[in-house]
């Protein structure tokens, strides 16, 4: 009886271990995840771009997502031969991926006058089609934001895609069926060197499926029937993001609304935290991330440039007699002249690095608050050493500070009707604050004038080794 009740105990301590484990680490990799399915979600990475970390945080975020949602297919990573290995083994084991690894195909298109290197490796998607052992392959770029799952797209043909624009549908979402027999021939048509307007799986696939405009609309059947053929994807199934910035609403009444994808700037990507406010989505790019990955590996480095930022208020707040402490004197000469045009640049020019160097500084995809928290603490430290090492006047050093806060309140503001009432509202508040920032320069052109002309304010090098009695206004 005893060992019954021992028993009983253990096996109900490791249910409450399994379940804190789940709460804890949010959405871990269920055993269905890594079972076999009849369908699958794939995507790609590969090495060789200075973005290479933030595409593997993307993807990450991307494959939690759909776990989260509860997607009824395998989650699959085509991979390069050069990705990490701790990279592929975090994939799997955390999130719940099948890593395929493959050789990275040679682009033959590399040398047209209108390529993009970044756009280099992108044919590794063509690899989709040689996952045979799937009936159907959803094939995704990271860039995309999971509304809702998409399961249904399982049942459409061959190749399903979304026009984004009115003639090109667009490769960051489609739909294939998996054939060793067309993946042979498209190893084919690029030994062979068919068209390809912009060297990219774009431009590829694109001209490999020629006819796409002219096939019907996908709709899927309530009985779950698998379709043969061609077909449209409605656009619901690959919102540009711009339409919502224009409109600040998502509702396609042509299909689900269902994936947002940020196709535009590469350096506008949702999960940059300059992203937001600038661009709207990308909030809730990082709801997703904080519901599913977190932050834990950029948390350090923040705490970090924290603890610093702090210190050097202090310090220089502490320090301000000293760093202002210089030796006076009244001559007019050329070298003095020199001089004293060079401690306007470096006052200047201290002022700018206080509101630059900051934004390089910060992990570039912590969450956005975090982020720009991080930023206007950084520019406030960095913009002290300046105030009291010149003496000047604190609210116009601070007024790009109280500028971008300000902009920072006028971009965020939910209420907005459409996308071009915000930008109006962005214009109209940056029309009002170049005069305050202007009138901000000429008093500090001005503090610096009385400072360093008016009572002489030089150092003087000359003098090191007089008397420490003389080294006073006069």
């Amino acid at each position: 009886m005893i060992r019954r009740l021992n028993l009983l105990f253990l096996w109900g301590f490791w249910i409450l271990i399994i379940a804190l484990t789940t709460v804890v680490g949010g959405v871990p990799a269920t055993a269905e995840s890594k079972g076999v399915h009849r369908n699958a979600y794939a995507t790609m990475m590969y090495m060789g771009t200075p973005r290479d970390y933030e595409f593997y945080i993307a993807t990450r975020v991307m494959l939690r997502s759909l776990s989260r949602l509860g997607v009824d297919a395998d989650l699959v990573v085509i991979a390069s031969l050069d990705v990490p290995l701790h990279w592929v083994q975090t994939l799997e084991q955390e999130d719940g991926a099948k890593v395929v690894r493959v050789e990275n195909l040679n682009n033959p298109y590399k040398g047209q006058s209108n390529f993009n290197r970044r756009f280099k490796l992108t044919l590794n998607k063509l690899y989709a089609w040689s996952l045979t052992n799937y009936e159907r392959v959803v094939m995704l770029d990271s860039d995309n934001l999971f509304l809702q799952k998409t399961d249904e797209l399982f049942q459409c043909g061959q190749f399903c895609a979304v026009f984004i624009n009115p003639c090109i549908f667009h490769t960051g979402l489609f739909v294939l069926q998996p054939s060793t027999m067309v993946f042979n021939d498209m190893l084919h048509q690029l030994k062979v060197g068919m068209d390809n307007p912009d060297g990219a799986d774009q431009g590829f696939i694109s001209g490999y499926f020629p006819d796409l405009l002219d096939q019907p609309m996908f709709h899927p059947s309530l009985n779950g029937t698998r379709l043969q053929g061609n077909y449209r994807l409605p656009l619901g199934y690959q919102m540009d993001a711009s339409y919502y910035y224009l409109r600040l609403r998502w509702s396609v009444p042509c299909g689900p609304n269902s994936v947002i994808t940020f196709p535009g700037a590469p350096w506008l990507k949702p999960w940059y935290w300059w992203s937001w406010p600038v661009l709207p989505l990308g909030i809730q790019w990082h709801e997703q991330r904080r519901q599913t990955l977190g932050y834990d590996a950029e948390m350090p480095l923040v705490l970090i440039q924290t603890v610093f930022y702090l210190g050097i208020i202090v310090m220089t707040h502490l320090a301000r007699p000293n760093l202002s402490k210089l030796c006076y004197r009244r001559e007019d000469t050329k070298s003095t002249f020199l001089i004293r045009t060079g401690l306007k640049l470096i006052a200047i020019w201290s002022i700018l690095a206080a509101y630059i160097i900051p934004f390089f500084l910060i992990p570039r995809t912590v969450h956005p608050i975090i982020g720009w928290g991080l930023y206007l603490l950084g520019s406030f430290a960095l913009s002290c050493i300046a105030l009291n090492a010149f003496l000047l006047p604190i609210l116009p050093v601070l007024m790009p500070w109280l500028g971008i806060f300000g902009a920072l309140l006028v971009m965020a503001y939910p209420w907005y009707s459409d996308g071009v009432v915000r930008a109006l509202a962005v214009f109209a508040y940056a029309f009002c604050a170049s005069p305050v920032a202007w009138t901000a320069l000429v008093k500090i052109m001005s503090c610096l004038h009385v400072s360093i002309e008016r009572e002489g304010f030089l150092p003087r090098l000359s003098d090191s080794a007089a008397p420490a009695g003389l080294n006073k206004l006069y």
